[in-house]
């Protein structure tokens, strides 16, 4: 029995991508990123960096603005509210 036309193309993508995790090519979502292992590696990295934990709560709605504006930005949501904070208390 003939395949259809979008069974081929599905089986064509399974092939090229267990060739390409196979090979160790590409990695879904960064995976393949240098990341610290462990989350004290992280902490450590971080303190290294002159960084302090600083946990907040926020208005659902603020929060999801925060994010839409770091994305805009391309920036990582530390970054942008560290921005923030330092131009307010500027003022």
């Amino acid at each position: 029995m003939a395949m259809k036309k979008t069974e081929l193309e599905k089986r064509k993508g399974l092939k090229i991508a267990g060739e390409m995790k196979q090979a160790g090519i590409a990695e879904r979502f960064g995976k393949g990123a240098a990341l610290p292992a462990t989350r004290r590696e992280q902490r450590e990295l971080d303190r290294a960096a002159g960084l302090v934990p600083f946990a907040v709560k926020l208005p659902a709605d603020l929060a999801e603005r925060l994010r839409v504006a770091a994305g805009e930005r391309h920036t990582g949501l530390n970054e942008l509210v560290a921005e923030l904070l330092e131009k307010s208390l500027q003022k």
